[in-house]
């Protein structure tokens, strides 16, 4: 009994909440450094997306997960004190319930929310966001008539020395490689028969990757078999490959597509337009913005996207992020995040200052007969 009182007194005690946002601080100078040399993604999954990382290789050190985990447990084991519960502390019972609603609305967005971008050429229509950083291999059947027929494999399956017998085709997809970065050489001398396809020619070579996840070109070489003696063998593929394998399955002409993972909405964007102000004399954009067509259930609505301007809708948030200069066209590249906890913020920041007004309206009597 004596042990579960101590531990209580040291799960509620006010100085587990202080001593951690202490360390949240740390934590965020420590990323913030690190973005220089790691960059950015990899600083947030190192220092605040984690439950803990190693200095040195061996110190364990609470992460950003843990901490506000801890600083969850803290606040919500505080409301059982009874000593809170009294008329006067009305106000801080009610920052606390604030308090803890916006710690619930930062685990929800970290486990469940989105990111990515939608590209869209000028008089083009996308109904996809692209992710920034999973891929997925697609097996496109272009047999069809009137449409093309997509088979895809997703990420966690594509790790290395991962085998897939996919029996709808009769074959088996060895996964050989899995590079998060690559370069392609051209071959400077005859190959052996087992590469098909674009490794005929060239090869596929895994480099560092970027800092940024978006700048990199990732790649995977498979071994397909069962499909003919012809063409079973080892094909290699990558992000933007302009001339893609094909081959026959049963009959059917496909093609592979090695893509950043992709998400349907159930709504599409046609550009309409896109237009950059830039600063005089130099090529550095001042603003830019684009006017698209919204279309759902086949109604277009007019919308203008632009810097610090948004378009919410379906519960995301479309953001001006970047473009692409094209020799006929422009494209737009268009941030897309779905966060499920955006709201949580705004409501809990409203409760926490109700909380602090009443709070302060009840301690003012006291503070005014001090002052007499």
């Amino acid at each position: 009994m004596i042990v579960k009182t101590s531990l209580m007194k040291i799960i509620t005690s006010p100085k587990v909440f202080s001593y951690t946002v202490l360390w949240l601080i740390v934590l965020v100078f420590f990323g913030t450094v690190a973005q220089k040399d790691i960059g950015l993604y990899a600083s947030q999954v190192r220092y605040f997306s984690s439950y803990y990382f190693l200095i040195g290789g061996f110190l364990p050190l609470p992460g950003g997960r843990l901490a506000l985990l801890l600083m969850t447990i803290n606040l919500a084991s505080s409301l059982f004190n009874e000593s809170l519960w009294k008329v006067k502390k009305t106000g801080i019972i009610i920052v606390h319930l604030g308090g803890l609603l916006l710690l619930l609305g930062g685990g929800i967005t970290a486990q469940f929310s989105t990111e990515g971008n939608m590209v869209i050429a000028e008089g083009e229509t996308s109904n996809h966001v692209d992710d920034h950083f999973d891929m997925e291999l697609a097996f496109v059947n272009t047999s069809r008539d009137d449409s093309l027929e997509y088979t895809v494999f997703d990420a966690p399956l594509l790790q290395d020395g991962n085998s897939i017998n996919y029996q709808k085709f009769g074959i088996q997809i060895d996964v050989i490689s899995h590079m998060g970065n690559v370069r392609i050489e051209s071959r400077i001398s005859p190959t052996e028969s087992i590469y098909k396809g674009f490794l005929k020619d060239f090869v596929i070579l895994p480099i560092q990757p970027h800092k940024e996840a978006t700048q990199n070109r990732p790649g995977i070489i498979l071994k397909l078999s069962g499909l003919s003696e012809e063409e079973d063998g080892i094909y290699g593929i990558f992000l933007g490959q302009r001339t893609p394998d094909t081959f026959d399955i049963n009959g059917d002409l496909f093609f592979t597509e090695f893509r950043r993972k992709r998400t349907y909405l159930p709504f599409s964007i046609n550009l309409l337009d896109f237009e950059k102000v830039m600063h005089p004399g130099t090529n550095v954009a001042k603003s830019f913005s684009s006017e698209i067509n919204l279309i759902e259930d086949s109604i277009p609505r007019r919308v203008l996207i632009q810097m610090n301007e948004p378009l919410r809708h379906r519960g995301y948030t479309f953001f001006q992020a970047s473009f692409i200069d094209g020799l006929d066209n422009e494209t737009t590249v268009l941030a897309a995040v779905k966060n499920y906890g955006r709201l949580f913020p705004y409501v809990s920041s409203i409760i926490m200052c109700i909380g602090l007004l009443i709070h302060l309206l009840m301690r003012l009597p006291k503070m005014l007969e001090r002052q007499k």
